[in-house]
């Protein structure tokens, strides 16, 4: 029989369904305890004062950027190197993504790119946590700090990361977190958004909430970006869950990097000094040395039952959306190469030794 290794798998077990059963049970779908209690949880884990839980990731970047108030008119610097929502919640505030160039080696947005494209009509830096690895955060704080703009983590991908012995998503003015199917901890569909700065949190449940500030009394145009009840539930079970998940990842990853050090033409996943890294994803590097290209190296890959994964395969202005809104121009060199190099293998939970074995016996065929 062959050998099927996917690419992502949910840890998912008898809690969770246990979790799910005891909602449906008592009736309280929506707006209830767990909600509550899920938040909490959350917020202690990642060492903030306030966790506010909405219904996906995409949202939760919305909210946030609605409750810095920006506009028509501002900009917003981000990772030309990340999934879309990134760049797209901007968008849907009206303002401008400017796009950021990146560091070789971990894949995240450079400091010092962000530095050259700020203007006076910056508002916000949104560095993206990229494959759970935290970005350069003090070189950003400090640039954020000294024009006065706001620093919104994009930590979708790093549940558990750390940078300097601190959880990402408490090391700007407002974290936000996706707990999409494929994450280290997730809800199915769901995201939750981590701030220490109460006035942030209160306009954030408004806005999540319909601007409801007691029933039927709507102080401002929200909307309803609610968790149900049962995501809550399975969210608390998937968090308690996750740094044994994490540390299976890292074993996984570690593995890997020793036997790939040994390939010519490829390289391993940089991994900074005094950062956690949780490997949301495992990212190599296909370089030309190497007897084959990426894509050709992927068909081998997925022929010998490996799920691999192309994360990204153009920068964030190459999509065709960007490209219709006149982004053609702007140009993000090292972006532009790790499009053309990356590639991601499993080290997931599910992912065991013998599975490992196996995916570097197919590396090696290649070599």
């Amino acid at each position: 029989m062959r050998r099927t290794i996917p690419i992502a798998k949910p840890v998912l077990g008898r809690e969770e369904l246990e979790a799910v059963r005891k909602v449906f049970e008592s009736g309280v779908l929506v707006q209830g305890e767990r909600i509550r209690l899920f938040e909490k949880e959350f917020a202690e884990y990642i060492g903030v004062e306030h966790a506010v839980a909405v219904a996906n990731g995409t949202l939760a970047l919305d909210a946030a950027l609605k409750a810095l108030k920006l506009g028509p008119g501002d900009e917003v610097v981000t990772s030309a190197f990340s999934f879309i929502a990134s760049s797209n919640c901007v968008l849907y505030q009206g303002a401008k993504p400017v796009f950021a160039d990146i560091d070789p080696r971990t894949f995240n947005i450079d400091p010092s790119d962000v530095a050259e494209k700020i203007t006076a009509k910056t508002k916000a830096i949104i560095p993206v946590h990229l494959f759970g690895q935290p970005a350069e955060m003090d070189a950003l704080k400090e640039i954020a700090e000294d024009r006065g703009i706001a620093l919104v983590e994009d930590a979708a991908q790093a549940h558990g990361a750390e940078y300097e012995g601190q959880k990402v998503g408490g090391l700007g003015d407002i974290g936000c977190f996706s707990l999409y199917a494929t994450k280290n901890m997730t809800t199915g569909e769901g995201g939750i958004i981590t701030t220490n700065d109460g006035e942030l949190a209160r306009k954030v449940r408004l806005l999540i909430n319909h601007g409801d500030m007691g029933k039927y009394h709507h102080v401002i145009l929200g909307y309803n970006y609610r968790m149900s009840e049962a995501s809550a539930a399975v969210g608390s079970v998937q968090l308690k869950k996750l740094d044994k998940s994490n540390e299976i990842r890292r074993k996984n990853a570690s593995v890997l990097t020793g036997g790939i050090e040994k390939i010519s033409g490829l390289t391993p996943p940089y991994v900074k000094d005094a950062v956690k890294h949780v490997f949301y994803q495992y990212v190599i590097r296909v370089e030309e040395s190497y007897p084959v290209n990426r894509d050709r190296f992927a068909e081998h890959m997925r022929e010998k039952g490996v799920g691999v994964a192309v994360h990204y395969p153009t920068p964030v202005y190459g999509q065709p959306l960007y490209k219709e809104l006149s982004y053609g121009k702007a140009v993000c060199p090292t972006a532009e190469d790790a499009s053309k190099r990356v590639l991601s293998l499993p080290v997931h939970p599910s992912v065991n030794e013998d599975d490992i074995a196996y995916i570097l016996n197919v590396l090696k065929e290649v070599s």
